[in-house]
């Protein structure tokens, strides 16, 4: 007997946003779990060095279900016209 899988197609994303705030990553990543399924974890700094002007984040790991990645992309751009471009790297789940 083969089960077929109802599971939603997921989505898992690091976003970096250079130089951001530790509270500004809380905010997004608190924004982004409004989204129906999402789930933020937050990567911490790992550098040996300590920089002033370095975040406290390395990155946002960010999982969706794919179809909602428009609104996830709304709500990244939405941060990125006030704190500037990010990156985005796909990663396995």
């Amino acid at each position: 007997m083969t089960v077929l899988s109802s599971a939603v197609p997921q989505a898992k994303e690091q976003i970096i946003y250079p130089d951001l705030p530790l509270a500004i990553y809380r905010e997004i990543a608190t924004h982004l779990m409004q989204v129906n399924g999402t789930q933020t974890h937050l990567i911490p700094q790992d550098s040996s060095t300590f920089d002033y002007k370095q975040s406290q984040i390395k990155a946002l790991v960010v999982q969706y279900p794919g179809k909602f990645q428009r609104q996830i992309e709304t709500i990244l751009n939405f941060y990125a016209s006030r704190y500037g471009a990010y990156q985005r790297l796909e990663t396995s789940i």
